[in-house]
């Protein structure tokens, strides 16, 4: 019914646009400030998507505040805002007040202004590593704060930010069924293989990358009635030799064999609308 539902809008909203024209599809999905109505689903790949029937985390709550609202990127897929709830509660059983949710997807998800390439079907969040001082920030007090770093300057050390609780709750995270993938700084996923002593199987989602020491990035799974690209799964194992493998080769860059760039890779900020799944097309115009 949904791939039925989103074939007919897009067949409806095809004079939208001009033939013409052919904006960029973060412009166009960056100009919408609220999400379309009905039924929720994700549409194509996380870096090359958007969503319909998004909804808005609210910016506070008992065990969360949604960050840099001026943004207006704290939307998402209803099962995307009922993780994000769940783990800010999770949170507190590991001790601290609750979480900040960092960018999350635009109302419609698709392409954005600035920043990630992903965050684009309203199934991706970052969540700061920083346990929040205070659940009553002001909106200006949100766009100033910065979170805090788990790594030394050279992400080759823990720094005295990193602990116990922060492990628990990415665990909690990487339970999660919904979870397909974790990301985040290579030495924190070391210090947990380290730290792990039980089931280590929820090791196996959590993935280093760098660029992820103030911030974890959750990716759920495509729901059900949606219409997404499915992800590679996780390579087997724990993952814990490759994270180790990060870690030598930021202390001996000579280890690293240099990789050309790939001359077909564009950032999904150029893509233009047309380039866009034809559904996202429709959502990113639709009135």
């Amino acid at each position: 019914m949904i791939r039925k539902f989103l074939s007919m809008l897009a067949l409806s909203l095809a004079a939208a646009l001009p033939a013409t024209a052919d904006p960029l599809a973060k412009d166009v999905f960056g100009a919408n400030r609220g999400p379309t109505g009905g039924r929720p689903a994700a549409i194509g790949f996380y870096s090359k998507g958007c969503v319909t029937g998004a909804v808005q985390l609210p910016e506070t709550g008992p065990t969360w505040q949604a960050m840099r609202l001026s943004r207006n990127r704290n939307w998402g897929h209803p099962e995307l805002v009922n993780f994000v709830i769940g783990l800010s509660q999770a949170a507190r059983q590991a001790g601290w007040k609750g979480l900040y949710i960092g960018d999350m997807s635009q109302p419609r998800g698709g392409p954005m202004v600035t920043g990630h390439a992903s965050h684009q079907m309203g199934l991706d969040a970052d969540i700061w590593l920083m346990p929040p001082p205070s659940l009553q920030l002001s909106p200006g007090q949100r766009e100033g704060i910065s979170s805090v770093s788990v790594t030394n300057g050279k992400g080759t050390a823990l720094s005295g930010n990193w602990s116990a609780s922060h492990m628990q709750i990415i665990r909690a995270a990487a339970r999660d069924p919904r979870v397909e993938r974790i990301f985040i700084d290579p030495m924190a996923k070391v210090a947990m293989c380290q730290m792990e002593k039980g089931n280590r199987s929820w090791l196996r989602k959590v993935r280093p990358i760098n660029g992820h020491q103030y911030h974890f990035h959750v990716r759920l799974s495509c729901p059900a009635g949606s219409a997404c690209q499915q992800q590679d799964a996780p390579p087997a194992g724990d993952g814990c030799a490759e994270a180790a493998e990060w870690i030598k080769n930021r202390i001996d860059p000579s280890r690293v064999k240099p990789v050309p760039p790939d001359p077909d890779y564009r950032h999904p900020r150029s893509y233009r609308l047309s380039e866009m799944p034809r559904q996202c097309q429709a959502v990113a115009t639709a009135r």
